[in-house]
C-alpha cells in the first residue's frame, strides 16, 4: 500500500498484521498509475503529490452548499456547449507537480480531456471553497500548483465564513491579476463568459462563523 497520511488528524493506515505504520527507510514507488489503479477500489477520497496520498475529509453544510450553488450556475450557462463542469468527484492532473487533486468545482473545454474518464488535465476555471483549515493551503500551495496547468485562465476562491469571492485572472503577458468581489456585486468569470451575482452564490447557504476542522477536507500534512 502507498504512503497514505489522513489529513485531518495526521494519522497514517496500518499494515496487513502490523500495529502500526512507520515510514520505511526505502519506500516502494508509488507512481501516477498505481495511484489511480489503487484510488479506484478506495471507499474514500485520497489526493496525490508526488508518490504520496492524502484522505479527504467531509466537508461542511456551508462547504457543500457553496460548490453546489457553483456548479449550477456554471452547468446551466455552458449546458449543450463544448465545455464541461465537474463538480468535487472528479480528478485534475497537474503533471508538472506528479499531482492529482480533487478541487471542488472546475471547467474544462479541452477535447484532450475527452479521452480520460476518470481525471482531467487541461481546465480553463478551477474553483475552491475555502474553510478555516484550508484557506492558507488553497490560496498558496494549491495556486502555485495550478499555475502550472498552460490552460488555466482563471482560479476563484469562495468563502465560507463571509460573502466574498476572490478570482484570480491570467492577463496576456502570464501574470496572475485579481478581481475580488462581495455580497451585492456581480462577479465576472471570462473564461466561461459568465456573469453572476454573488448573492445567488451564497443562496441557501448557512453562514458560520467558523467551521469545525474535523468537518472539512484538510491540506496535506507532510510526516517523516
Amino acid at each position: 500500500p502507498p504512503h497514505c497520511l489522513l489529513n485531518d488528524n495526521r494519522q497514517q493506515h496500518r499494515l496487513p498484521g502490523d500495529a502500526a505504520m512507520t515510514v520505511p527507510a526505502v519506500r516502494p514507488p508509488f507512481d501516477a498509475s498505481s495511484y489511480l489503479d489503487w484510488e479506484a477500489g478506495q471507499p474514500e477520497k485520497h489526493e496525490y503529490l508526488d508518490g504520496e496520498v492524502f484522505a479527504m475529509a467531509g466537508a461542511s453544510d456551508a462547504h457543500v452548499t457553496l460548490a453546489g450553488n457553483v456548479f449550477m450556475a456554471l452547468r446551466n450557462h455552458l449546458r449543450g456547449g463544448p465545455c464541461s463542469v465537474f463538480i468535487s468527484d472528479m480528478k485534475l492532473r497537474v503533471e508538472a507537480d506528479n499531482a492529482f487533486f480533487y478541487p471542488d468545482v472546475f471547467v474544462t473545454c479541452a477535447e484532450s480531456d475527452r479521452a480520460h474518464s476518470h481525471y482531467k488535465a487541461a481546465p480553463s476555471l478551477v474553483v475552491e471553497v475555502l474553510s478555516p483549515t484550508t484557506s492558507a493551503y488553497d490560496r498558496a500551495a494549491k495556486f502555485a500548483a495550478y499555475r502550472k496547468l498552460p490552460s488555466l485562465r482563471e482560479y476563484a476562491l469562495v468563502d465560507t465564513e463571509r460573502l466574498s469571492i476572490d478570482l484570480f485572472r491570467r492577463d496576456e503577458t502570464g501574470h496572475w491579476v485579481l478581481y475580488p468581489s462581495e455580497g451585492g456585486d456581480t462577479g465576472g468569470v471570462a473564461s466561461v463568459g459568465l456573469s453572476v451575482p454573488v448573492d445567488r452564490v451564497y443562496e441557501d447557504v448557512n453562514m458560520e462563523e467558523k467551521e469545525s476542522p474535523l468537518n472539512d477536507a484538510q491540506p496535506p500534512t507532510s510526516r517523516n
